[in-house]
């Protein structure tokens, strides 16, 4: 009998063991087709986000063709703007780059991005019917920030947030703004230039943006002020920056950099120029000699600034393991 009665406990523990894995087996099953309800509307929100923005976004080249034709115009034609070729390129690469990033970030998407499209078109407006290319170029990369809050959220545009702000770069400054900034530059260039041949013990006598030297006068135009060298040498050292440097106070130092380096070496090639035309003779201060001085110029600049950079981490990691 007692047998009997250890085999029916036996077999009562075995009922309950088999119950209580098939709920378990129930519970899990339940658990994982919930996982996969709540995982599928996040597939579904990030391919309606994408499939709507690829929509507007062909919208919005019909709406702005116009504003964008006419920058491309302006990049081939305008040596003073043609870094805006680079610059779209960069952004693209940047975007690609941090793929990872911006692929697992949750689509959430704000209504504030309405109100940022909203200031776009109103910026769009305000440029095309006032002539004002410049405001009509920036309502174009806001527009894209408004796309992206509307359809993916603040978070979304805060990780790609990089590659969208250096559009702004593409945009040529206002001619308003551009002379403000050129005339000066041209002055500043002719004085510094001036100088240095004084020091030099090279004959030269300045009026305004000319420089005369006892057998050539040089005179110092606007292509020949440095905007041109200061425009593409800040943007390719906020390029720099994002790619080489993680610290945001050591990339706006080289961005600062940029300014006088661009300044200062632009002053040396009108002094090259002025003693090659001095003792070689005009040509040798005009024509292909001045262009290519101008690109080695440009070259031995920026590696300047790459080595401002590197003298710099180094400084701080011998301060760091001090």
């Amino acid at each position: 009998m007692r047998g009997k009665h250890v085999k029916q406990i036996e077999s009562a523990w075995e009922k309950e063991r088999n119950l209580n894995q098939a709920e378990s087996g129930e519970i899990e099953t339940t658990e994982m087709a919930a996982t996969r309800t709540l995982a599928e509307p996040v597939t579904n929100s990030r391919t309606t986000a994408y499939l709507q923005t690829g929509i507007l976004s062909a919208l919005a080249l019909l709406l702005y063709w116009p504003t964008i034709s006419g920058l491309v115009r302006q990049w081939w034609t305008d040596a003073d703007a043609s870094h805006g070729f680079i610059v779209v390129i960069f952004s693209a690469y940047l975007l690609w780059k941090t793929r990872s990033s911006w692929k697992d970030v949750a689509i959430r998407p704000s209504a504030a991005g309405a109100v940022w499209i909203a200031i776009a078109m109103a910026a769009l407006i305000l440029g095309t019917f006032g002539a004002e290319l410049f405001l009509a170029r920036v309502s174009l990369v806001i527009f894209l920030g408004g796309l992206v809050v509307q359809f993916a959220g603040w978070k979304m545009l805060r990780t790609v947030g990089a590659p969208w702000a250096v559009l702004f770069l593409m945009i040529p400054l206002p001619v308003i703004v551009f002379n403000e900034v050129a005339l000066p530059l041209q002055f500043l260039a002719s004085r510094l230039a001036g100088d240095t041949l004084d020091l030099l013990r090279v004959p030269a006598l300045r009026e305004g943006n000319i420089i005369m030297l006892p057998s050539i006068s040089l005179n110092v135009v606007e292509a020949c002020s440095g905007i041109r060298s200061l425009m593409a040498l800040i943007t390719l050292a906020i390029f720099y920056g994002l790619l080489m440097e993680k610290k945001i106070w050591i990339r706006c130092v080289l961005v600062v950099l940029a300014v006088p380096l661009a300044v200062g070496v632009n002053s040396l090639r009108i002094v090259g120029s002025g003693l090659l035309g001095q003792n070689f003779g005009k040509e040798y201060a005009e024509g292909f000699f001045h262009e290519f001085s101008g690109l080695v110029v440009f070259v031995i600049t920026l590696g300047t600034l790459f080595l401002l950079h590197w003298l710099a981490n180094r400084m701080l990691r011998k301060r760091a393991t001090a």
